[in-house]
């Protein structure tokens, strides 16, 4: 598969103090490469590196060293620009034009006239879910309408790369699954997604490949498969008609347990044990079993391991 978008040791200090002799890293040396066709992830908590990140791959901010290449070429070439699409973190609009007249702009922006204008803003307002509003003036938009119109200017020009900061925000539990699905289009049309996250579930479900960083550096970087094949699992037993005594007895030999309802419970094991001892105890304690499942380990999981 050709590569699409290639960081090598990329490095940004931001001068800090009043005349600005000192310099504050905010991503050290950070490696990774996209390929045609993939959903890619860059997680990270909250200063992590992930927006600076992006604003260095589409030119925003020039890299203090290391390399950024598009489509083979630096950000900031004309034809990198015109097969890129953005949706920053914060998008903000002209909120005195209805979002048909801001995606014409936009649409004349990128070179697109005429019937080919009309019918691409007509296109992607109902990709995103705002056809039936694409009329109305945008200030009176919800924060979740406005991202959408952030993300049909993202895609006003059709991009091979699309470069997504957190596009679920704002958004409800219909409007997340709505853009997941778009993007999942996307990747069906061989485009390329970047997006960065802090949801680890949008990641899990919609992501090829991902890296996490952590104070400006890449942690962790692969296929989702491969970054949580090998951890532990363990073992999840829920049980019921129990007292007590014995949620107290049993406590001991776990790692947590959740009370569901009135004598229920759910229990967590600790690494490594198996689940019939515990049952044969519970079942001693006059506890029923309802279910022992085994549980995988997550990509919340790896997070959690390589950011603490």
């Amino acid at each position: 598969m050709s590569v699409v978008l290639r960081l090598d040791r990329l490095t940004k200090d931001f001068p800090v103090g009043l005349f600005g002799w000192n310099t504050q890293r905010a991503l050290d040396e950070v490696s990774f490469e996209l390929s045609r066709g993939e959903v890619f992830g860059l997680l990270g908590p909250n200063g992590a590196g992930k927006t600076t990140t992006l604003k260095l791959i589409i030119g925003l901010l020039r890299p203090t060293s290391g390399h950024v290449t598009v489509f083979g070429g630096l950000p900031g070439d004309r034809a990198a620009r015109a097969a890129l699409g953005f949706l920053p973190e914060h998008p903000v609009f002209y909120d005195h034009l209805t979002a048909e007249e801001l995606l014409a702009y936009f649409a004349g922006l990128c070179g697109i006239s005429g019937a080919d204008r009309t019918r691409r803003v007509a296109q992607v307002l109902d990709d995103v879910g705002l056809g039936d509003v694409r009329r109305r003036p945008m200030r009176q938009y919800s924060k979740g309408m406005l991202q959408r119109v952030g993300l049909a200017q993202a895609l006003i020009n059709e991009p091979a790369l699309v470069i997504l900061d957190e596009p679920m925000s704002g958004l409800d539990p219909i409007g997340r699954r709505e853009v997941r699905e778009l993007i999942l289009k996307l990747r069906d049309a061989s485009r390329t997604v970047l997006f960065s996250s802090h949801i680890l579930s949008d990641a899990e479900t919609l992501c090829s490949r991902v890296a996490i960083l952590a104070r400006g550096r890449l942690m962790a970087s692969g296929a989702v498969g491969d970054l949580t094949a090998g951890k532990v699992g363990g073992w999840e037993v829920i049980g019921a008609n129990l007292s007590p005594a014995a949620v107290a007895a049993l406590q001991a030999r776990t790692t947590r347990a959740t009370r569901i309802a009135h004598g229920r419970y759910t229990f967590e094991l600790r690494e490594g044990e198996r689940p019939e001892p515990f049952i044969a105890a519970m079942t001693g304690l006059g506890g029923a079993l309802v279910s022992a499942s085994p549980t995988r380990a997550t990509l919340e999981d790896v997070f959690v391991e390589q950011v603490s």
